[in-house]
């Protein structure tokens, strides 16, 4: 099989180091990819938002499937042009994608369904927000409508914050065109966030293991939110129970609400939690693997990736054998560039990441996100620079290996948290 992945990021590092282990990839080819991908698989440059110049690319490398990692891609319909050039693709289509695209759009699915989720108000002015957030209190949870990277959520005490977020989405003063956009306002959701990831074919829904993620950019979940620090899996805190709850009372009822509407949801589709004094509450949607979580949860899968992929591509996931999982913990841990995640110091050189690869920590790998190739030399060239893996017959010894890695790397200016799973490894 020859697998063609979109995306340059850890998310995708992850996608094909697990497909570059699949006996059945006979060939593996990542568009734009990064200086780690270019180790495992033929790079080549594309316009990702071109679903025309995607799907020539993925023809003329005669690609049997096509992975879309990010989620602009998707929004865009990228999925839809080579799904209709009759290559199998796996990802959403642009009006699937839209249950990541639109904050509201999620919101009106999960009413639907039926799906339990933060009671909210969509606003279009400030003084729809000033009321919303009024009839809430505080600590008052602001979302962006669109995509932000996953930095468009402010969650605060102050109320002069909470506006000014939500102005900044709505585009107030209003831009050049005189569009304004809307913002999300929520209760907030008490208890944990649990990520968990469900590769769908429009129909069947196939649960993967849950993972969390560390969104603040300092320990002690301070600072301010950014696409993602670190995560671990298993969740040894969590019920056993939970894979199977959320499966029957959020992931299907979603996928067949989007199959009633007519716009059948077929990739992965992830489901942001919070587990409440209340119950299961969906935090939000997302149309892709989620990262850093991907990273953690790939790490455990034992089963091959590729036939899961071509499975819900083509519509046959019924068919598919169950998922067999290691009984290992994962853990990643973020190294991410000076000034993250404001305006990112870049072009920066990374060392040290021969020691990891020549395994100097066993069971320890780096996945690439910011970077890029200058010569002989790996140099920064994002926010988040690497995703440092390990895994471990528990999460302390996966937590200990993954930072003994981060202290082989070396990166001007860089920084990362060091509690990543450092509570759940305590057993609190």
């Amino acid at each position: 099989m020859k697998v063609l992945v979109i995306g340059s990021g850890a998310r995708e590092h992850a996608l094909c180091r697990s497909l570059s282990l699949d006996p059945d990839v006979t060939a593996l080819h990542c568009a734009p990819g990064n200086a780690g991908i270019a180790e495992i698989a033929d790079l080549h440059q594309v316009d990702v938002l071109d679903g025309a110049a995607v799907t020539a690319l993925a023809k003329d490398l005669g690609a049997d499937l096509v992975v879309v990692g990010p989620e602009a891609p998707l929004v865009a319909g990228v999925a839809d042009a080579v799904r209709e050039a009759g290559i199998p693709v796996f990802g959403p289509s642009g009006q699937a994608a839209r249950i990541e695209g639109s904050k509201a759009f999620a919101k009106e699915v999960m009413a639907a369904a039926g799906v339990p989720t933060a009671r909210s108000y969509v606003c279009t002015t400030p003084e729809e927000v000033a009321r919303a957030l009024d009839a809430f209190g505080a600590p008052y949870v602001v979302k962006d409508d669109g995509l932000a990277a996953g930095k468009g959520v402010v969650v605060t005490d102050g109320i002069e914050a909470a506006k000014a977020h939500a102005a900044a989405c709505l585009g107030v003063p209003p831009a050049p065109s005189g569009q304004r956009g809307r913002v999300v306002v929520e209760e907030y959701l008490d208890g944990p966030e649990v990520s968990l990831f469900a590769v769908t074919d429009g129909e069947t829904v196939l649960p993967l293991q849950p993972a969390q993620d560390f969104k603040r950019a300092l320990d002690g979940d301070e600072g301010p939110n950014t696409g993602g620090m670190g995560a671990y899996s298993p969740l040894p805190w969590a019920d056993p129970k939970l894979v199977d709850e959320v499966l029957a009372t959020v992931l299907q009822p979603t996928v067949d609400e989007m199959r009633r509407r007519g716009t059948p949801f077929s990739g992965l589709l992830y489901a942001g939690l919070a587990l409440t004094s209340r119950g299961v509450r969906v935090v939000e949607f997302n149309a892709r693997f989620g990262d850093p979580e991907t990273q953690v949860v790939l790490a455990r899968l034992k089963t091959p990736l590729a036939g899961v992929l071509m499975a819900a591509a083509r519509g046959h996931l019924a068919d598919l054998e169950p998922l067999r999982w290691s009984e290992d913990a994962a853990v990643t841990v973020v190294i991410a560039s000076q000034n993250y995640p404001g305006t990112p110091r870049t072009g920066d050189p990374i060392t040290g990441l021969d020691e990891v690869a020549a395994q100097d920590v066993p069971h320890a790998y780096v996945l690439h996100a910011g970077t890029r190739r200058e010569g002989d030399a790996v140099v920064s060239a994002g926010g988040r620079v690497l995703s440092v893996t390990a895994t471990g017959k528990d999460l302390a010894e996966a937590r200990a290996r993954a930072y003994t890695a981060v202290g082989r790397i070396r990166l001007d200016g860089s920084h990362h948290r060091t509690d990543i799973a450092a509570r759940a490894a305590q057993g609190a």
